[in-house]
């Protein structure tokens, strides 16, 4: 029936613009892979989650394995961002080590729950996952090298090794505190990581020398 006649028009699904569809098809996507899975998920039940027929998903992802890798690199580069970011939001790298550690924090206690696809997947063995979930921590570690190098006397592979150390600290100790159910209060888990880091990395000198050279402080 027309609207002239009377009777009611029957709506035409909204057409959305090629980059908001496909952001509302990956926030389906990441709602069904936390909840089951890799392996359990089906394109499916992505396309009814987002409301959407299966031509319209195939058109934006011709797979369940290419639209599960844009989600992983969607949520790799946050947390690499949020790293790097936390290295240049100030000069003071007690802050500093705070900001990194607190990006952790953050990204596995999201409500999300995007952490599950990069820490716990169902598909760490495949070769294009694990080179993205691998992508995460050497990102983070190079965020943190170049703030070392450019900050101390050390030379790039000891600064590297430190970055390291700093990363796998606050990445396992966030792992650790989700999976032990949250018993420490957020605020106060990130503030004992950050002052553990911080007793180790706060002994090597300011490139330079603040202070003549004499401060046992990088921040």
């Amino acid at each position: 029936m027309t609207a002239a006649s009377g009777g009611a028009q029957t709506a035409r699904p909204t057409r959305l613009p090629r980059s908001a569809r496909r952001k509302q098809l990956l926030a389906a996507a990441q709602q069904i892979f936390v909840a089951h899975g890799y392996h359990a998920a089906a394109m499916d039940d992505i396309a009814e989650r987002a409301g959407v027929s299966k031509p319209v998903l195939y058109q934006h992802f011709p797979g369940k394995l290419e639209l599960y890798l844009a989600l992983l690199d969607t949520h790799c580069d946050a947390i690499i961002a949020k790293v790097r970011d936390a290295m240049l939001a100030t000069a003071d790298n007690k802050e500093r080590v705070k900001g990194a550690v607190r990006a952790y924090f953050d990204f596995m206690d999201h409500e999300s729950e995007a952490f599950r696809l990069v820490f716990e997947s169902d598909l760490r063995n495949d070769p294009q996952v694990r080179q993205r979930v691998e992508r995460v921590e050497q990102g983070c570690i190079a965020a943190v090298t170049d703030t070392i190098i450019s900050d101390t006397n050390l030379p790039g592979e000891s600064a590297r090794l430190l970055a390291a150390g700093l990363v796998g600290a606050a990445g396992q100790s966030a792992q650790f505190w989700l999976a032990n159910g949250r018993r420490t209060p957020k605020a106060e888990a990130e503030a004992l990581v950050a002052a553990l880091i911080w007793r180790g990395i706060a002994s090597f000198p300011l490139q330079g020398g603040a202070s003549g050279g004499t401060t046992a402080e990088i921040g």
